[in-house]
């Protein structure tokens, strides 16, 4: 394949500037906006290397585009240590990709998962920066614009979904549920779908000061290690509380999601009634997403048979929040109930 368009920056066709793609990251070529001048360069694959297709200072043009998209080129490669760069340029310019009718749906859904669950990464990395605050309520903003398009927004999403545990992928997985069970309840106001959609990306941030040895841990806590995991949605206000651009009711999610209506859950041993109807919505669909996500030490639990042991919980959740989630899972009356 000859290398389109390629620039007199790049080495001679056939010699790859790198002999493994260990450090570079694949992204989708519909990220990339026509005319935007890019803080990273790109490259391409080839063979078993890589070559330089277009440095950082050039602008992307359509016909760029055109070139790469004739030799059936979908995919580039930014560098690893560009991961930052290229990170807030997709997240800048997502809200336009979201919209661009030339992106095949399917498509659309995978660039947003895969750009939240970046900006989880990162905030978890570092949870005082500034800036996440804002990062994570433009992110929400894309989200709850794109599932507001309808249900075929939503199960786009669900066909992308990683259904092995992480808690960057459990987070973004959780807003999604969380903004998706909330249309399905019939709220439509955007301030209402924003706050929720906040509190629930963030709702495990505490657990960025838990060692990643008990966060990682093969098998099941220790009693004592317990004790720690469950101080998690405290700190969690802790680091967000001070933030003035966090929405005042976006904390409770953070706090109340390990809460149950029955009084046994944590940290403050609530009943239903004492928790926010934004604490309510995260903590079905927290569960569900840790019971029916693979584990080392759990096996996942399918989607019908997870719903049938929320539902068994008497008074632990919201009865008819579960009746409308197990509905937006799946078609009308596949769960005997």
């Amino acid at each position: 394949m000859p290398v389109p368009d390629a620039k007199k920056s790049a080495p001679p066709f056939g010699r790859p500037q790198h002999s493994t793609e260990t450090s570079y990251i694949p992204i989708y070529l519909d990220c990339l906006r026509i005319d935007s001048i890019l803080d990273f360069d790109l490259y391409l694959r080839v063979n078993k290397g890589m070559v330089l297709y277009r440095s950082a200072d050039l602008p992307f043009t359509d016909r760029s585009r055109q070139r790469l998209m004739e030799n059936k080129v979908d995919r580039l490669f930014v560098p690893g240590d560009s991961k930052k760069n290229y990170q807030r340029y997709i997240e800048k310019n997502l809200d336009k990709v979201l919209v661009d009718p030339e992106i095949p749906d399917i498509k659309k859904a995978s660039i947003l998962y895969e750009t939240s669950t970046g900006l989880v990464k990162d905030i978890f990395a570092n949870p005082s920066d500034d800036d996440n605050v804002g990062r994570t309520q433009e992110m929400v903003s894309s989200t709850v614009g794109y599932i507001l398009q309808g249900q075929e927004a939503f199960h786009n999403l669900l066909k992308i979904t990683s259904f092995d545990y992480y808690t960057y992928t459990h987070s973004v997985n959780v807003c999604t549920f969380s903004i998706a069970l909330a249309q399905q309840l019939g709220q439509q106001d955007e301030q209402f779908l924003h706050e929720l959609g906040v509190g629930a990306l963030l709702h495990d941030l505490g657990k960025s000061r838990i060692s990643e040895r008990i966060i990682n841990k093969r098998a099941t806590l220790s009693p004592y290690e317990f004790e720690i995991m469950k101080k998690h949605p405290k700190w969690g206000v802790e680091i967000l509380k001070d933030d003035d651009e966090f929405p005042a009711a976006s904390i409770y999610p953070v706090l109340q999601h390990h809460e149950r209506g029955d009084g046994s859950g944590y940290p403050n041993g609530i009943s239903l009634s004492e928790m926010h109807i934004y604490s309510r919505i995260v903590a079905i669909c927290d569960t569900f997403d840790a019971m029916t996500t693979e584990r080392v030490y759990q096996k996942a639990i399918d989607s019908y048979p997870c719903l049938r042991i929320i539902f068994s919980l008497s008074g632990a959740y919201d009865y008819n929040m579960v009746r409308t989630f197990a509905e937006l899972m799946g078609p009308s009356g596949l769960l005997e109930l």
